[in-house]
């Protein structure tokens, strides 16, 4: 492309989400069955009291586009949140990718789901090769300074979180294995139960009351309430019969 006098801005001039591959280039640590309910689980229970949920992405194996100087560069977190965009509202308007220099927004938080074959980078281990990218470690925490990192390994059910802190992420304390985010006014945590007919160990959002329902729990939540209100009626029914009172008087 010719420079033109005066230079147009970048914004006419850098890749967008559809210039770039979405798709996995040579990734290690593919998707599997694992990675796919745990991701619905976060997605179905993430709802936050302090953001419209218009205002939040979440993003599961979406491309992250991190370094406007390396244009091809990306990771391609597990899953990850980001607070302050606007989500779709059609289907055109669906992301191929999560482009930061044209969103301008970073992740709050990204979630790595452990695999064997990630482990080491996930966990920060690796270093980086000479000409190559930077690991993932370095992009969450020195590049785009993610406020939160958290790691879930199901082979070892051993959950990990981080909060970026100055310049470097510190561990934070996980007592029963759960940890409490205020700006969201939500908590992440090992929930132990089944989702989508699948029974394990499971990282879920909770709030200040219980684990945040799934749209099957609302559900069954409803049909006991009618289950019991049913009940109370019938039996307030039986009462007044045995007043000889007819209860269909009071319909």
């Amino acid at each position: 492309m010719y420079q033109t006098d005066p230079p147009r801005p970048p914004q006419e001039t850098m890749p967008t989400m559809y210039d770039l591959p979405s798709e996995l280039i040579g990734e290690s640590g593919l998707p599997d069955e694992f990675h796919c309910i745990q991701a619905d689980l976060l997605t179905e229970t993430c709802q936050p009291l302090t953001y419209p949920s218009e205002e939040i992405l979440l993003a599961s194996d979406l491309n992250l586009y991190y370094d406007p100087r390396h244009t091809l560069w990306y990771k391609r977190p597990d899953w990850y949140m980001v607070l302050g965009v606007a989500s779709a509202t059609q289907q055109q308007d669906l992301r191929l990718s999560y482009v930061i220099w044209q969103e301008g927004v970073v992740p709050f938080l990204v979630v790595e789901l452990l695999s064997p074959g990630t482990e080491q980078e996930d966990l920060g281990k690796t270093l980086r090769e000479v000409n190559k990218p930077p690991t993932k470690w370095e992009v969450y925490e020195r590049i785009l300074r993610v406020p939160y990192y958290v790691i879930y390994d199901r082979y070892e059910n051993h959950l990990r979180a981080f909060q970026l802190q100055g310049t470097r992420y510190e561990a934070i304390s996980l007592p029963e294995n759960r940890f409490w985010l205020e700006e969201l006014e939500l908590g992440l945590g090992l929930w132990q139960g089944t989702y989508q007919q699948t029974t394990g160990l499971w990282l879920r959002w909770y709030d200040a009351a219980d684990w945040v329902p799934t749209s099957k729990e609302k559900a069954e939540q409803e049909r006991q309430r009618a289950e019991q209100e049913r009940q109370r009626a019938d039996r307030l029914a039986e009462y007044l019969r045995s007043l000889s009172i007819d209860p269909d008087t009071f319909s």
